[in-house]
């Protein structure tokens, strides 16, 4: 075996050792659960095949949206404070045969909606809710508050620059199901990818306004396969049909599993370049342990519980964050913080599993045998999980699509080294060597841009969920990548 590919594998042995006790949200234990499964001897997820798009009968894809689209605008939420925005939720079939039906949650510009771009956001996991985690947690126009009933605005909204579609997928994710039960058995990057473009080409023929409009994607952590991949799909179906079927203009991701081999061994190099592991634990991981055998050895069993405990107390996903420490809900709300509250989950929860709250939302209106859950207990496998998406990346640069990558600098998770390694594979000549980016009088993070018009940026003081732990200046972020325009460096600053 050669060493790069030891060093590979033995990083997600590791890993495999250590990731049941890590803390962190749900939407992180899952990118967890899925590289345990992946790279277990005895795994049967595919994850040497090159990702090919699914091909569709012409007769499958599009079905009647007729009257849908009023039928699912929402008056009010339950708790919601005033505003003049339109928003609608509800669900879009992919497979009328199956019974598949996606839920999603869209929320209008605030100003100037009729030509604003249209921004389709997607969770990772796999198997986590973008309405869940990105409307309800991150960038969309509300969060709820600590009494699971009510909510209040986030002034940090991305609806401030665009108009935002959030999609829970695939089938047996948040509200999305399937009549067949056999769905749940079936998922991976492939048929989601299939799915996610089954559902824009249908929810655009609800939304016919937004059919000649610009779109952009983008999403976080395993929607580093998800986003890549569905961009790819368009491409591929607009080139096929010789016209443009889909008006994709670019694609952003942050703190986002590209490249497995990249992100694993940036992971470890963090944490020691962090103070979280020793450097002698880190030394002892590459020179104790050996994928290649079956026995493991007492210093590399050591080397696992020393880091073990360095990782028991903190959540891996924003090294720096405080934990909850009481998922209790309040008679009344806490007061409310820029910043969301580290038990947010839970309140979210909360809500969404309310009656009243999935009547307004139009919801669950096959009465699901669960609850709602910010990641999926009934998907049952994922059958599929590509190894990397670096060679999209190359396609969309071709393509003159915008591709820009973000990475919260104190996520452990997903960390800055690995985006960067990731991106070093790519051997893109450098444009604008790095330097720090501005927002709101200070250094919001630092940026590189490359040849071809790919964009890596830092978020400073962020963790793995960027527009939680800092909206301002993920709101700046999504501003100037929509705009095209560069992130303001000290010049443009000053």
């Amino acid at each position: 075996m050669d060493r790069e590919n030891s060093s590979f594998l033995l990083s997600f042995f590791i890993l495999s050792l250590l990731v049941t006790e890590i803390h962190g949200n749900r939407q992180g234990e899952a990118l967890n659960n899925l590289h345990k499964s992946k790279f277990r001897a005895s795994s049967q997820i595919d994850h040497k095949s090159e990702f090919e798009v699914q091909e569709l009968a012409d007769d499958s894809i599009l079905h009647s949206q007729k009257g849908l689209k009023e039928k699912d605008r929402i008056v009010r939420l339950p708790g919601q404070p005033l505003v003049s925005v339109s928003q609608y939720a509800g669900y879009v079939t992919v497979d009328n045969f199956a019974g598949r039906a996606f839920f999603y949650y869209f929320v209008e510009a605030k100003h100037s909606k009729e030509t604003r771009p249209l921004l389709l956001w997607l969770n990772g996991g796999p198997g986590c809710s973008s309405f869940g985690y990105g409307a309800m947690q991150e960038l969309g126009p509300f969060r709820v508050n600590s009494d699971g009933k009510t909510l209040y605005k986030n002034n940090y909204s991305w609806n401030n620059v665009a108009n935002v579609l959030f999609l829970e997928s695939p089938a047996g994710v948040g509200f999305s199901y399937s009549n067949s039960s056999s769905d749940y058995k079936t998922n991976g990057d492939k048929k989601t990818a299939a799915d996610n473009y089954l559902f824009l080409v249908n929810w655009l023929e609800r939304f016919p306004e937004y059919k000649n409009r610009d779109l952009y994607i983008a999403g976080e952590s395993y929607a580093g396969h998800y986003v890549p991949q569905l961009a790819h799909t368009i491409l591929h179906h607009n080139k096929k049909a010789t016209k443009t079927i889909i008006n994709l203009k670019g694609i952003l991701i942050g703190n986002a599993v590209i490249n497995d081999e990249t992100d694993s061994t940036g992971m470890y190099d963090y944490l020691a370049s962090h103070a979280i592991i020793s450097d002698k634990a880190a030394y002892a991981l590459n020179k104790a342990c050996d994928i290649s055998s079956d026995n493991i050895t007492s210093e590399c069993e050591a080397a696992v519980n020393e880091i073990q405990k360095d990782l028991d107390y903190i959540d891996l996903y924003n090294i720096y964050a405080p934990t909850c420490k009481n998922t209790d809900l309040t008679a009344l709300p806490k007061k409310t913080g820029i910043v969301t509250d580290p038990c947010s989950e839970n309140y979210v929860y909360a809500y969404l599993n309310r009656r009243d709250v999935q009547e307004a939302l139009h919801a669950n209106v096959t009465s699901l045998k669960y609850d709602w859950e910010p990641c999926s207990n009934v998907i049952e496998k994922w059958v599929d999980s590509s190894s990397t998406v670096l060679p999209f990346l190359h396609e969309f640069l071709k393509n003159s699509l915008r591709v820009w990558i973000f990475s919260g600098d104190v996520d452990g998770r997903v960390p800055i080294t690995s985006t960067k390694y990731s991106v070093n594979k790519m051997k893109l000549p450098i444009k604008t060597v790095w330097h720090p980016w501005f927002a709101h009088g200070e250094v919001a993070g630092y940026v590189e841009v490359y040849e071809g018009n790919l964009t890596l940026a830092t978020v400073r003081d962020a963790g793995h969920q960027v527009p939680s732990y800092q909206p301002a200046r993920a709101l700046s972020l999504i501003k100037y990548f929509l705009d095209g325009t560069p992130l303001p460096g000290p010049r443009r600053h000053a």
